[in-house]
């Protein structure tokens, strides 16, 4: 309990506030409480009475939450100290609370007692804990479905005469990018690379639908073009949004009579054929998969492969990256790396990428390349 003298100096301070100021701390929702340097609660406001009880003035600050010791880190002290502002959190009987602590000045400014006012956060820092665990348990679906979506990627090597390498980098944890090759006979694999619009959670889903259609299509349907007609057709029956689209190139091969047949669904990467002795474009033209057209049919183009053929199929990751004025990269740059490095190809691809683009990756981006052995 506080002495006579202590009263004394309780009755002083207390005539330092206008009644004006005492009744607007009276009818605050928050906690305010006046203490001095050795935590000595000097004035406790209706709010702070009401819940800890009537009996608060004279007694130890700490004392009145059940503490048996003052606390490490006393704000009130410091602020009276240094005459500056300063606020933490402290759960107090289960809630959470925002404490800042003001000194409060005499006439000769002198700091002689801290203001405390106690804000209830528990709601805040309830919804903010559960927003934590949420986000923690997305980032582990997210990693799960990262890591699920690089495992169906298609297997590096030897496709019978054909050699498949690949590189595969999204811009975020999940990808809009997706490519595949499989095996559709014994004399035939299918190959093809898509770009889905935008990136993310949404992006990916859309390369598990191509992944399963094509896959589920590809020992019925051997022509390119009418492939293409049943992703489209596939893809209108899930009644998504306008603005859900992707772009693909699809080919097949077949390993007898060296022949690729292929069509495009608006997939502005034109895949590069080069050899030893030159280097070609594989233009075809066609619509993306959209919901625009209720049916699309696509036109088709072959060519006839020899051994040592390769061809660079990309997407717009690559060819859409910019430098610091605004300029693209561009199909030119990717044709010239080509005819200067034919071996290490995607390595070098990816190097000349990195030291052209200005800033972080924005966008995703996968390479295949498919190499005729014989």
């Amino acid at each position: 309990m506080l002495t006579g003298k202590q009263l004394k100096h309780l009755k002083r301070t207390k005539e330092k506030y206008s009644m004006l100021n005492y009744h607007v701390l009276e009818s605050m929702a928050d906690w305010v409480r006046v203490v001095d340097y050795d935590g000595n609660v000097l004035y406790a406001n209706r709010a702070m009475k009401e819940s800890l009880g009537e009996e608060l003035e004279g007694k130890k600050c700490y004392r009145i939450h059940n503490k048996k010791e003052a606390c490490g880190f006393c704000i009130s002290r410091r602020s009276i100290k240094n005459k500056e502002t300063i606020q933490k959190e402290e759960v107090i009987g289960g809630k959470f609370y925002s404490i800042k602590s003001s000194p409060v000045l005499d006439d000769s400014g002198k700091a002689i007692a801290a203001v405390e006012v106690f804000r209830d956060v528990t709601r805040e820092r309830k919804l903010e804990l559960e927003l934590i665990e949420k986000n923690t348990k997305m980032s582990k679906d997210l990693l799960f479905a990262k890591r699920l979506q690089r495992r169906i990627l298609p297997k590096k090597g030897r496709y019978n005469t054909v050699e498949i390498d690949h590189l595969y980098k999204p811009s975020e944890m999940l990808s809009g990018d997706m490519f595949d090759i499989y095996y559709i006979d014994d004399d035939h694999i299918g190959i093809y690379i898509s770009d889905v619009v935008g990136n993310g959670i949404t992006a990916s889903m859309m390369t598990m639908f191509i992944r399963q259609t094509m896959r589920a299509i590809k020992d019925d349907i051997l022509r390119p073009s009418v492939a293409l007609t049943e992703l489209h057709k596939r893809f209108v029956a899930l009644d998504l949004k306008s603005d859900k689209y992707f772009t693909i190139f699809y080919g097949i091969y077949n390993f007898k009579s060296n022949r690729l047949i292929y069509a495009n669904a608006g997939h502005n990467c034109v895949p590069i054929k080069y050899n030893n002795n030159e280097i070609s474009l594989l233009k075809t033209s066609g619509l993306p998969i959209s919901l625009i057209f209720n049916e699309i049919y696509y036109e088709e183009n072959d060519i006839i492969l020899d051994r040592g053929d390769k061809i660079l199929l990309y997407t717009d990751g690559i060819t859409e990256v910019r430098d610091s004025k605004g300029n693209e990269f561009g199909v030119e740059r990717l044709v010239d790396i080509i005819d200067q490095n034919r071996d290490n190809v995607l390595t070098a691809i990816v190097e000349d990428v990195e030291r052209f683009r200005w800033g972080e990756q924005q966008d995703d981006f996968a390479m295949v390349l498919m190499d005729v052995l014989m």
